[in-house]
């Protein structure tokens, strides 16, 4: 008999799907890497299966522990299948842009959710990075994840998603494409794509309101270049440890209204219901045309699952609201 002995032995081994409509304009094969089969739903089932495993090997996370961790969603989700599994108390402590269909969708596996302001700085006390290493503190026997800083999300990627891109495209993949936000996987797949071929391009889709394009092309961070924005998941106002500036050939910025516009078109002309960062990414790919030729073979992550975002981007209210169509 072929099952599997509970749901954390279901993550990875994703599919590779053709882009077709959206992708046209291109000259090369585009191939999706469709995170959302995950058991959660996103790509960031990996590396929290990783770092929760790592932390037990190394004795931080022990028997009756809680997990506690600042999130944008997904990897609070991910974190929560293992600490079900596996006995653990989960914390996840998001901040208040992210959709209500995040904060439900942790609730409703068990997890304890604590919502912070976003238009705070990272350091104030009221940030969700602030709060949740506080949390972890307060209470004893807690472990808290930190996916920013935390190599285990790196190591993830680089030991399962990257392997599983070189062999579904046969050696073939020329660029990967993918939103950066902790940098654990465009730092995992493209560390483990450039020792199989140092040709093969990395390319990050940023946001604007973010650090990244900036401090990757002057080695500036430039506070200016920090506010608020709409996209979910990618873009940071803090250099993660988990970004290897190395490894990343260029970013490219996609706007809120391109991203959401972009999301919705991806559902009504590929049928790929996915998540805010999937729009940006897809828009990204396309500003860089210029860079493929016919031969290329790209590869673009998708990350996490449109139901986490119907009352958002597949909400026509909330895009007119915003301005984002007509």
């Amino acid at each position: 008999m072929d099952y599997a002995n509970n749901i954390l032995e279901t993550i990875g081994n994703t599919p590779l799907v053709k882009l077709n409509k959206l992708t046209a304009e291109l000259p090369c094969l585009v191939l999706a890497k469709y995170e959302t089969f995950n058991p959660g739903n996103s790509v960031k089932d990996r590396m929290a299966l990783q770092m929760v495993e790592d932390a037990e090997a190394a004795g931080l996370l022990k028997p009756g522990g809680t997990i506690i961790e600042g999130t944008s969603g997904n990897t609070g989700m991910g974190l929560a299948l293992a600490a079900v599994v596996k006995g653990y108390r989960m914390i996840c402590v998001i901040s208040d842009k992210q959709s209500k269909e995040k904060v439900d969708i942790l609730k409703a596996v068990g997890s304890e959710v604590y919502v912070c302001p976003t238009d705070v700085a990272p350091d104030d006390s009221q940030s969700y990075y602030s709060t949740a290493r506080r949390l972890s503190e307060e209470i004893p026997n807690s472990w808290y994840v930190n996916q920013y800083d935390n190599p285990s999300n790196t190591k993830a990627h680089y030991l399962s998603t990257g392997p599983e891109i070189w062999e579904q495209t046969d050696g073939k993949v020329t660029h990967f494409v993918v939103g950066v936000g902790t940098g654990g996987t465009v730092s995992g797949v493209g560390g483990y794509l450039k020792e199989q071929n140092p040709n093969i391009k990395v390319w990050g889709i940023d946001t604007y309101g973010s650090v990244f394009k900036k401090y990757h092309e002057t080695g500036i961070f430039d506070e200016n270049e920090i506010y608020p924005y709409v996209t979910e998941g990618i873009g940071e106002d803090i250099l993660p440890k988990n970004v290897n500036f190395d490894i990343i050939d260029g970013f490219t910025k996609v706007t809120d209204k391109d991203a959401a516009v972009y999301t919705q078109r991806l559902a009504k002309e590929e049928g790929m219901f996915l998540g805010n960062s999937a729009g940006a990414a897809i828009k990204g790919l396309l500003q860089l045309k210029e860079h493929f030729t016919k031969d290329d073979v790209v590869v673009v992550l998708f990350h996490d699952h449109g139901s986490r975002y119907v009352g958002k981007m597949f909400n026509d209210d909330w895009m007119r609201e915003k301005g984002y169509i007509e």
